[in-house]
Parts: structure tokens; C-alpha cells; sequence
């Protein structure tokens, strides 16, 4: 099995409960909390680990909360390389009202970094030898420079290890020039990166592989929801498309799209299969209530599907 570390600039902690009903100004009885490891890198890990891989998280934790956060992904048996910080981890709440099935999503924002501890957690990255893939997933908290990924692709560069990131706005554009192997952003963002007001499906493989000749990216696979996503290569597009299935909760699909892909990349399976099996991976997250990742019999039932259509 090839070698993976994830690399996670803003984790939390995800809180999930419900509530009968979200009523202003009544204290509400909620149901017992489920507290999980989370953030962009870090759902990437555990999805992989799910899927019967296995990978390395880097991350940056303090104060109480990033305690408990690297015991809760230690629960988890997924091995952790951490920079502690001076502030507190962040933690998340997702509420699901019983009544409605609504669910209600508050994230925090992450606390400021300073220079030394992104700085320690880049140096924790290059020190990771035998390194084929490097994921690189999430939003940035305060602090952190926003080249901060165009930075790790010069770290992957030199390991000669296949950089995939999934992120948005200024840190995705600067990226694609910096090089990268393959990026996973949905419409909104791959119209961002061109400079586009909006997308229709028609347009996203002429539109990615604009984006390939212009930057330097070799694989753009475009997540399009319930409509599956794009693989687009300077030779190939393809729409990959998903069964049908009920679907509970969005929260860490595309994370889960994101480690199937890895996991499949690293089993040496083709860039088709790979990204075939990111959005069964994708998909079965889906079929789960609140925050939780894909699970792997969901997943492998739905590969088996989408490759027989």
C-alpha cells in the first residue's frame, strides 16, 4: 500500500445532536451528542481508514479541546503527527431537528496560527519520508498564508508525490499554478478559477480542461452533487453519474469522494476507476444521517453499480 498523510490547517471538533424542534427562546432538551474528529484532511484520513486503507494525519491542535481531538482520532487507530498550538482547537455543532429532518450546520471559526506553528507543521511534512501522496484539504484559519498549499506542492515536488487538493477561493487559485496533481472543486469554485460568473454541466469538461492548459494541474475532477462529478485529464472527459439513493445528510461527501479517490489511486487502479469509486464513496455518505463519512459496504455496492452502467 503506498504511503499517505493528509495535512489539515483548520480541524474541529464536530459536535452532532437533535432536537424535537429549534424554538427561539426555550430551552430545548437535546439528544446525546456524538463528537467526531473533524476538518477537510482529517475526514479525508478517516474515510481512507474506513475504506480499509491507511494514512497519516497532520494537523495543528491546542489547549483542551485539541486534547480531546487527537484522543477522538486516536479512537480511531489513525495514526497522527500534530503541531500543538497556543489556541484552542475549534469545535462544531450540527443540530437536526426531528420535526422537520432539518439539519443546521454551525461552524466556527478557526483561532490564529502564528508563523512558528504553520511553519513547524510544513517542517513536520517534509520530515515524512516515502511519501506518494500528499492531500492537502479545508480552509484556513487566521494567520496562515494563503500560498500555504502552493507551498506543499514545492514539498511534494521534491518527494516526487502526487499532490490532490481540495480547497476554495485564493488558496486553490494560487495552487493550480504552484502545481498539483488533482484538484476536486464543484462548480461554483471551477468557475472562480477562471473567472467565470457561472457554469451549466454542459460546459464543465470544456471549462476544466481550459483550466489544465492554463495552470499546472493534470487532473480536474468536478464534484456536481447528486449529478456525480466530472473527470477531465488534457485527454479525457467523462461524467461519472451515481445511482439514485436517499439521501440524509451531505455533510463529508465530498470528503469522502476525496479518500476514495486517494485509496483507490493507491491500490494502482486506474484514474477512471479511482475517481468512479470517489463518487460511490461520495455518494454512500449520503445515505448517512449527521456527520458521518462513507462506510465501505455502501460504498463498494455502489462502485459495482456505477462501472456496470
Amino acid at each position: 500500500m503506498s504511503k499517505i498523510i493528509t495535512v489539515t490547517f483548520n480541524p474541529a471538533i464536530d459536535k452532532s445532536t437533535s432536537v424535537a424542534a429549534l424554538i427561539p427562546e426555550k430551552k430545548l432538551n437535546c439528544a446525546i451528542p456524538v463528537y467526531e474528529p473533524g476538518g477537510g484532511g482529517i475526514n479525508v484520513a478517516r474515510a481512507i481508514k474506513k475504506l480499509g486503507g491507511e494514512a497519516t494525519a497532520v494537523y495543528l491542535a491546542g489547549g483542551y479541546s485539541g486534547i480531546k481531538f487527537t484522543q477522538l482520532l486516536s479512537d480511531e487507530s489513525i495514526e497522527s503527527i500534530v503541531t500543538q498550538t497556543q489556541n484552542n482547537t475549534r469545535e462544531n455543532l450540527v443540530v437536526v431537528e426531528d420535526t422537520t429532518n432539518k439539519q443546521f450546520r454551525f461552524g466556527m471559526p478557526g483561532l490564529e496560527v502564528t508563523e512558528s506553528e504553520w511553519q513547524a507543521c510544513l517542517k513536520s511534512i517534509e520530515d515524512v519520508n516515502n511519501v506518494d501522496f500528499i492531500v492537502a484539504s479545508g480552509s484556513l484559519p487566521e494567520g496562515i498564508p494563503i500560498d500555504i498549499f502552493a507551498r506543499i506542492a514545492l514539498i511534494a515536488q521534491k518527494k516526487k508525490a502526487k499532490f490532490i487538493v481540495d480547497t476554495t477561493g485564493e488558496a486553490l487559485k494560487q495552487v493550480v499554478q504552484a502545481g498539483v496533481y488533482l484538484i476536486k472543486p464543484n462548480l461554483g469554485e471551477l468557475s472562480s478559477l477562471l473567472g467565470k460568473e457561472e457554469l451549466s454541466l454542459e460546459s464543465v469538461g470544456e471549462v476544466a480542461r481550459e483550466l489544465i492548459k492554463k495552470g499546472n494541474c493534470e487532473v480536474v475532477a468536478v464534484s456536481m452533487g447528486a449529478e456525480g462529478a466530472m473527470l477531465v485529464t488534457k485527454d479525457l472527459t467523462i461524467p461519472i453519474k451515481p445511482p439514485t439513493v436517499e439521501r440524509k445528510s451531505t455533510v463529508g461527501a465530498g470528503d469522502s469522494m476525496v479518500g476514495g479517490i486517494v485509496f483507490s489511486l493507491s491500490k494502482n487502479k486506474s484514474l477512471i476507476e479511482s475517481v468512479q469509486y470517489g463518487v460511490a464513496c461520495g455518494t454512500a455518505a449520503t445515505m448517512n444521517e449527521g456527520s458521518e463519512l462513507c462506510r465501505k459496504e455502501d460504498a463498494e455496492h455502489l462502485y459495482k453499480l456505477i462501472q456496470n452502467q
